[in-house]
């Protein structure tokens, strides 16, 4: 008899057998061929088919237990979907074989077809993800790994003492000195050429000189040797502001968004020696920073920064109040004119330096917090009765605003908008 080759087979018929005895293979072939015969007509004949390779190789698994034979027919086949499903139901007409009754049942035709496509598919998806995975790295990764050698490469070395940094420090006014060597490497992954290292717990001379020629930003460790660091700096250079990482992270761990963030909440060093408390800066050297108007750092539509409680202390006694000098009424003014519109309030100390920027409503609980260190306070708003009583409970001297609707005299220097 002709066989068909499987890989030219197009459906396999899958039928189970019940005999109620024993029977042999050969007695289950001749069965199917026997009760069969006549039956569809010449051209399903099953004898004709399987010569004409149109019907494959029967073949029939046996397994007899108990006096009874149980098995499985396969019946591969490369007619078409009607012609198959005509043979496959013609299978079950046989009751018998040999003395025994007989069962058969038609389980499916499988399409041989779809198992193949889904192979297919199957194997050209893990060819494809090992091709990305191992072979060709997109775009995004070359471009990833070509600026970050050369953001490695852009690793100088600055000063007598070598120090780690960025190529931007003979350009910027501004310099961000950081701890170490991998926090130079952060900050020039994520684009700031600015920035220098210690190197070490100690103050190298190189940044003392450049803390008296450029603004200098301390951005340190979310520690307690980020504080230790930073009370060496105040001893020793003039440094200018203050962020630090959040607590219990190094700044060579944050990503591109918090170290943003970060230098964004930064801190003049007066309101940072006031938060950290225990820093003796009775020898510390600073150079005043003042914050103009025109500044980045105060400009409309700036970041709010809101200001940390500050100690605790007794209230100052009433004083009587004081005037401006046409110096200061000056700076006030243009303060003043830069928060128009913005509802924000500037909190000073006595040389008119900004130790933070609040919110208006913020305003009145933020002075509640402060007994001591605040000068003047400048807003956005018109002051009220609630906001003059507390500030009357401070150590504040003057207070500017763009309007007051309290009436009668007051410890307080106030300056409207149109008095300045």
């Amino acid at each position: 008899m002709g066989k068909i080759s499987p890989v030219s087979s197009k459906y396999i018929v899958n039928a189970t057998i019940e005999i109620e005895g024993v029977v042999d293979r050969p007695d289950v072939i001749g069965a199917i061929f026997g009760q069969t015969e006549g039956l569809l007509g010449e051209d399903l004949e099953l004898r004709e088919l399987q010569r004409s390779g149109r019907i494959g190789r029967i073949e029939v698994n046996i397994d007899t237990r108990g006096g009874k034979s149980i098995g499985q027919i396969i019946i591969p086949s490369s007619l078409d979907k009607a012609e198959t499903a005509i043979v496959a139901a013609a299978l079950e007409i046989i009751q018998r074989i040999g003395p025994c009754n007989a069962k058969v049942k038609v389980q499916n035709i499988e399409d041989v077809r779809i198992s193949k496509r889904n192979f297919v598919i199957d194997r050209a998806k893990a060819l494809l993800r090992n091709m990305m995975d191992q072979v060709m790295p997109d775009s995004q990764e070359l471009a990833e790994e070509v600026a970050h050698s050369v953001r490695v490469m852009e690793v100088t070395e600055y000063g007598k003492e070598r120090l780690p940094a960025g190529p931007g420090i003979d350009d910027s006014e501004e310099i961000i000195l950081v701890e170490g060597r991998a926090d130079v490497l952060v900050l020039l992954k994520h684009g700031f050429k600015n920035v220098i290292a210690m190197n070490g717990t100690s103050v190298p001379q190189t940044i003392i000189e450049l803390s008296k020629q450029k603004q200098i930003v301390a951005f340190v460790d979310g520690d307690r040797g980020g504080n230790l660091i930073l009370r060496d700096l105040f001893n020793v250079a003039e440094v200018d502001f203050v962020t630090k990482a959040p607590d219990g992270k190094e700044v060579e761990e944050l990503s591109k968004k918090e170290i943003h963030k970060a230098l964004r909440s930064r801190i003049t060093v007066e309101q940072a020696k006031l938060e950290l408390g225990n820093i003796d800066t009775s020898q510390s050297i600073r150079k005043p920073v003042i914050m103009r108007p025109n500044s980045s750092s105060i400009r409309q539509g700036a970041p709010l920064r809101p200001l940390q409680r500050l100690q605790r202390s007794a209230p100052s006694p009433q004083a009587s109040s004081v005037s401006l000098s046409v110096d200061e009424k000056k700076k006030l003014g243009e303060m003043l004119e830069s928060l128009v519109g913005t509802r924000g309030a500037y909190v000073l100390d006595e040389k008119l330096n900004v130790l933070g920027k609040v919110p208006f409503t913020e305003l009145t609980s933020t002075l509640k917090s402060l007994n001591t260190g605040v000068y003047a306070v400048v807003f956005d708003g018109v002051i009220d009765k609630e906001l003059l009583s507390v500030a009357e409970r401070t150590s504040l001297k003057h207070i500017v605003a763009m309007d007051n609707h309290v009436k009668g005299s007051s410890r307080l220097n106030i300056v409207t908008a149109a008095e300045l």
